[in-house]
C-alpha cells in the first residue's frame, strides 16, 4: 500500500535539529521524498506500524509533529502530480 509520511520537526534548538536529520534519514530509508518533509512510501500494513513506532521514538510530541496518510493499493488514482519533479512507480525495482 502507499503511505504518505509527513513531519514537521521544530528545529528552533540543536536537539531539534537532530531530530529532523533522524527523522529524514529515517524517512529515506523506506520510502522517496517528493517535498522537504513528505515521503511516498510504497509497504505492507506490518511494515508501516514499524516506521511508524520508530519515528514516534525519535520525535519530541511536545514539539513536533507526524502525519501519515493511508492510501492503499489503488493508489494511481488518488495521486496527480503536476511540475518539476518526475513521477514513478513507486513498485518498480530501484537502484541507489
Amino acid at each position: 500500500m502507499l503511505v504518505l509520511i509527513t513531519y514537521d520537526v521544530n528545529t528552533e534548538t540543536k536537539a531539534g535539529k537532530t531530530r529532523l536529520r533522524k527523522v529524514a534519514k529515517e524517512c529515506m530509508n523506506y520510502g522517496h521524498r517528493v517535498q522537504n518533509s513528505v515521503f511516498e512510501c510504497y509497504m505492507d500494513n506490518a511494515k508501516a506500524l514499524e516506521v511508524k513506532h520508530i519515528l514516534e521514538k525519535i520525535i519530541d510530541k511536545d514539539h513536533d509533529s507526524l502525519r501519515f496518510y493511508y492510501l492503499g493499493n489503488r493508489y494511481e488514482n488518488k495521486v496527480e502530480h503536476i511540475g518539476v519533479k518526475p513521477s514513478f512507480k513507486l513498485d518498480d525495482v530501484l537502484i541507489l
